[in-house]
């Protein structure tokens, strides 16, 4: 059933309707067949695009929506309770823009932004290696400075929309220890630039994740964005915000195995009565309902302070953690509320499920934020 919403403006009251409708007309129709068959959905991140739901929370002069992060993260929330994939795709992209926003020259902006937030230029962010996950100053991909650019050698992993994005934030070497790492923003077409196979997931399967290798890839230096030795800082000032983009992705998978479980109670009856009137199941409903509202309140939260320019680090990783844990049980438990169906492909429980084990995961593991929040608690 459809969250009734506190939203700030008309404007955004409008904006989660046509959310909704995108939604439910566009994504809902094709999703179980692109999930079952792992076939990647052509022509949808172009809608999302027209219809102005890939640059909600950028500036107005750049060609963004110009809303709340408080806004988009709700809007996100609408797409993944119908599409995991294809949100956490949307939020990688926001993720991707961030960098030349807030690092980029304003004739670098000029050249690539308006496409960037416009979709047509989807992005795809590259800062994980195979032996660099959570460590990130433990890069080992290298740009080598060389006349007016740089050669890049090596390889990236676990990069979503890999190999279809049209254009990569990378993290690269080029100086030794945390200072010693820059950013860049590479086109797809990047000589020297290849991709792996898609990774064989457990879920989002829509959507790829794959590697990619620089083999002696010259990168023109204007192609670097912030200074040299900057790219960490570059990093991790937008993975935040990343956080706050998975953990509405988690909210929106909950909710949607939440109005499914609570569906089946209504309908599935025994020993004469609905299931959901049983106190046991119906427990296990209140629970999971009190999981996917307490989840939402955290990321809502931590949009707020970042809307109102507070410290939201904390908050974020906060959120993230509550919002996936939570993600994890409420798919979990709604998997019981079917019983042997719900161990079956005939019901989405199952896929919500396998997308919700993710969201643990990425953008930094759940044991990273709990170490994020318990320095933040030091004297």
């Amino acid at each position: 059933m459809p969250v009734d919403r506190l939203l700030p403006t008309e404007e955004a009251r409008d904006l989660i309707q046509l959310t909704r409708d995108v939604a439910d007309k566009v994504l809902d129709p094709i999703v179980d067949e692109h999930e079952k068959n792992e076939t990647y959905p052509d022509g949808v991140f172009s809608t999302l695009g027209e219809a102005g739901l890939l640059s909600l929370p950028f500036p107005e002069e750049w060609g963004g929506g110009g809303q709340p992060y408080e806004v988009y993260l709700q809007v996100l929330e609408e797409l993944a309770s119908r599409w995991a994939a294809v949100a956490v795709a949307v939020s990688v992209h926001s993720l991707a823009c961030s960098p030349l926003l807030a690092f980029g020259t304003d004739e670098q902006k000029q050249r690539w932004l308006p496409d960037m937030l416009g979709g047509s230029l989807i992005g795809a962010y590259s800062l994980s290696e195979p032996q660099a996950g959570s460590d990130a100053a433990a890069l080992a991909c290298k740009a080598t400075p060389k006349d007016d650019g740089y050669v890049v050698n090596g390889s990236k992993a676990w990069i979503t929309h890999g190999g279809i994005a049209d254009f990569y934030n990378l993290f690269a070497r080029t100086g030794e220890g945390s200072k010693g790492v820059s950013c860049f923003l590479i086109p797809k077409d990047q000589d020297g630039l290849s991709f792996g196979k898609p990774e064989e997931k457990m879920g989002l399967h829509a959507v790829p994740t794959t590697s990619a290798s620089y083999d002696d890839a010259f990168v023109s230096a204007e192609r670097r964005l912030g200074t040299e030795g900057q790219g960490l800082q570059i990093a991790f000032s937008a993975l935040d915000s990343g956080r706050l983009g998975i953990a509405a992705v988690a909210v929106g998978i909950a909710q949607a195995a939440l109005d499914d479980a609570v569906a089946y109670a209504n309908e599935r009856t025994t020993f004469g009565k609905k299931i959901v009137d049983h106190q046991g199941l119906g427990f296990l409903l209140a629970d999971m309902a009190a999981a996917v509202d307490s989840a939402r309140a955290t990321y809502i939260d931590a949009a707020r302070r970042r809307d109102a320019g507070l410290d939201y680090s904390r908050n974020a990783s906060v959120a993230k953690l509550v919002a996936t844990d939570a993600a994890m049980k409420v798919t979990t438990d709604a998997v019981q509320v079917f019983g042997g169906y719900g161990y079956t492909r005939d019901f989405r429980v199952e896929r919500y499920m396998r997308d919700a084990k993710i969201t643990q995961i990425f953008e930094g593991t759940n044991q990273i934020q709990r170490l994020v929040i318990a320095r933040s608690l030091r004297s």
